[in-house]
């Protein structure tokens, strides 16, 4: 699972333990997202797909409204669908994600978030989450 923040493009990898179903899909999200500051969880928005149909739990327990595309619509969450193709430049197309370990997930997450982008004048997605964070944190 590629969850994607989209103001610094700080990127969070989660694994599906083999189902896909509704709850297991909340329950991965929910604890990707734990520890995260409160001010930073306005919204997801999520592809049409039934794993979200338990998509009301998710925002009564974490606060965060879940927004969703219209049916063959990838443009709606470009910078998701882009951030997965920089996870196929890792893990091409056809990798078994379930023989990929947790420390080879964890490094691939840590290569997205500290790879410089274009789109964020070349700071990478690690110092942007820094500078946000630290702005909410000054806020009163």
């Amino acid at each position: 699972m590629t969850l994607v923040e989209r103001t610094s493009r700080f990127t969070l990898l989660g694994r599906l333990p083999g189902a896909r179903d509704s709850a297991t899909v909340i329950d991965v999200m929910q604890t990707m997202i734990t520890g995260l500051p409160q001010a930073m969880l306005k919204s997801i928005t999520w592809d049409q797909g039934n794993e979200m149909a338990r998509h009301a739990s998710f925002t009564v327990a974490t606060g965060c409204a879940m927004f969703f595309c219209d049916p063959h619509s990838p443009w709606q969450r470009g910078t998701n669908e882009n951030t997965n193709g920089l996870v196929r430049d890792i893990h091409p197309k056809g990798t078994n994600f379930n023989d990929v370990t947790d420390e080879q997930l964890a490094e691939t997450e840590r290569l997205l978030n500290i790879r410089p982008r274009k789109t964020l004048h070349w700071d990478t997605p690690r110092e942007r989450l820094t500078q946000l964070i630290d702005s909410v944190a000054l806020t009163p």
